[in-house]
């Protein structure tokens, strides 16, 4: 499933982007290499990627700004983006997410880090349920097999890991999971991600769905347990 997987790594640091364009290409992946946020939107116009990996310090647009644009846009919304970012403060981390990024990794990290989190963002954002293909509750309509979920008629953009935790949710509705149930479900039991993520991708994901994320009538959350899908609707 991972042999052959074209990968677009955005960095300005060339040993950096040597280190990883190495590693990543000694375990199979085919990788495409760009300096700045400019080029690497041109080059992701042109070509189909698997996976981005992306700098948050970037010259020309930004990394943060670069990944809203993907993440915004029909075309490029579902290639999972892994954010690259030299600064440990939590805020960056949790802005990275909620622009639409699926994962993040903070300087210095070690290749083998690097290769295991790859590696699991593509099986989550690869991996299709062999189950009902599209499913509706109240306003939304949830294809699982082009990843495309519709409100009222109108398509929502998630981003892959959004879907994904939607997904899981809706299919098991009525049920209330707590953090650590959805990243196993979800994360699939990734070393690096935080119980905090969950929280995020939630109310991203009700800024997205809902009416008025405030009053969530999709996502509702036990408090004191976790997160539902209500199965009355």
């Amino acid at each position: 499933m991972l042999m052959n997987t074209k990968i677009l790594v955005v960095e300005d640091e060339k040993d950096i982007s040597s280190l990883i364009s190495y590693n990543l290409s000694k375990e199979g992946f085919e990788v495409s290499v760009s300096s700045d946020g400019e080029d690497a939107l041109r080059i992701i116009r042109k070509e189909k990627f698997s996976l981005i990996i992306l700098d948050l310090m970037l010259p020309g647009i930004q990394g943060m700004e670069l990944c809203k644009t993907l993440k915004s846009s029909e075309e490029t919304s579902l290639i999972p983006i892994i954010m690259l970012t030299a600064k440990s403060d939590e805020l960056d981390k949790v802005l990275g997410l909620e622009m639409g990024a699926d994962d993040y990794i903070t300087k210095p990290f070690s290749p083998r880090e690097l290769i295991a989190r790859v590696r699991a963002v593509l099986r989550r954002t690869q991996e299709k349920p062999a189950a009902e293909k599209i499913l509706k509750i109240g306003d939304l309509e949830i294809n699982s097999d082009t990843y495309q979920v519709s409100k009222r008629g109108l398509p929502v953009k998630l981003s892959a890991t959004g879907f994904k935790l939607l997904l899981y949710l809706v299919r098991k509705k009525g049920r209330v999971f707590d953090r650590e149930m959805l990243l196993n479900a979800v994360w699939k039991n990734e070393a690096y991600v935080e119980p905090r993520t969950v929280d995020v991708h939630i109310r991203r994901l009700r800024e997205q769905i809902e009416d008025d994320h405030s009053h969530p009538l999709y996502i509702k959350t036990r408090r004191g347990i976790g997160y539902y899908v209500d199965g009355e609707l």
